[in-house]
């Protein structure tokens, strides 16, 4: 069975990973390692780019290194390395890439280039039955979507965000109430003490698609700060964010519901960082159940970003030889289903070494 490292920079995560296939869409992770910057952004209430480049340089070699070790392999062992490569901090993401690229051209082994989403959706095949179609609701960070996939490797995006990703609005409303980063744990924490029907904040619903926005409700919750510091009056932080958190996860599990009914797919599945939000997964496993659809998502392992969930999408690409050359390059932005794996397929490293 074939064995491959996988390594994901595209944020602030550094992570690798070793994984081997155990049989047809099964998989054994040898190791997962994840080096998390969240202290070295937290004073920031963000990520920053530039801080996040410099520590996945520091991190790379090292947590490739461990996961190595803890898989008990030798590079000589891999039979390919996949990497992140679109979307995702344009920095960040030449740090992985180029560290990757060494790596296969030491080992003269196929270099696997891998879409961030699709990795998210796949990182689900590691614990759970699949069964095509199936519809993701892949919530995160820096993005929001719903995603169908015919085909294990194969995906059609049928709605993303038009401004504000979920996670991006975890974020900014916990900066805005002082709680904390990252905001998805900090909103959650406070929600626990909440009232979720003390405000109504809003679930926007766009007329022409099935598209999100989370803008409005993030400034919902802006506004409702000011209006309470401007007339004197004490806000409740932990009613707020109960009442955001909501909103939110509402809007994310009612719409993923509505357009799996207008697909007929009764299978779904939830990925992204997003995801570990408990209410998110209740509310979604519940909606399903209502509606007799068979619910999935994964430990809050494979959620959150890993280089586990970008082995698993490799093993597909691995199986029908598309793999890059040395001149791949990084792409801040790509939508899900829009992404080419290879434009010119090599069969090996060494054929682009050679000319």
């Amino acid at each position: 069975m074939a064995i491959i490292l996988a390594i994901e920079t595209s944020c602030d995560e550094t992570a690798a990973a070793v994984v081997e296939r155990a049989g047809e869409n099964k998989f054994e992770v040898r190791s997962s390692i994840v080096a998390s910057q969240i202290d070295l952004h937290r004073k920031y209430g963000g990520v920053v780019p530039e801080v996040a480049s410099r520590a996945h340089v520091e991190n790379i070699q090292l947590v490739t290194a461990e996961a190595m070790s803890e898989a008990k392999v030798s590079i000589r062992e891999l039979d390919a390395i996949a990497v992140t490569c679109t979307p995702g901090l344009i920095g960040a993401l030449l740090v992985g890439l180029n560290y990757a690229k060494a790596l296969a051209f030491t080992a003269g082994v196929p270099l696997i280039p891998v879409h961030h989403i699709e990795g998210h959706i796949c990182a689900s095949y590691v614990e759970n039955a699949v069964k095509l179609p199936f519809i993701s609701l892949v919530a995160s960070g820096g993005h929001s979507a719903v995603v169908l996939s015919k085909e294990y490797d194969d995906f059609v995006l049928l709605a993303q965000t038009r401004d504000d990703a979920a996670g991006e609005a975890f974020d900014k409303v916990a900066r805005a109430l002082d709680i904390g980063y990252p905001g998805g744990p900090a909103i959650e924490k406070a929600a626990k003490e909440g009232n979720d029907k003390a405000y109504t904040f809003p679930q926007v619903k766009l007329d022409d698609s099935d598209d999100f926005s989370f803008s409005g409700v993030k400034t919902a919750v802006i506004n409702t700060l000011q209006k309470a510091k401007n007339t004197g009056e004490n806000a409740n932080v932990a009613d707020i964010a109960a009442s955001f958190q909501y909103a939110v996860c509402e809007t994310l599990s009612e719409r993923t519901i509505g357009i799996a009914k207008k697909r007929d797919v009764n299978q779904i599945v939830l990925a992204g960082g997003v995801a570990a939000n408990k209410l998110l997964r209740a509310m979604l496993e519940k909606k399903c159940a209502q509606n007799n659809f068979n619910f999935f998502v994964s430990s809050i392992k494979y959620c959150t970003d890993n280089a586990v969930m970008i082995a698993v999408r490799a093993f597909f690409s691995f199986d029908k030889n598309q793999f890059a050359g040395l001149d791949l390059n990084a792409r801040a932005s790509c939508k899900v289903g829009h992404f080419t794996p290879v434009e010119k397929p090599v069969e090996t490293v060494e054929k682009v070494c050679d000319k």
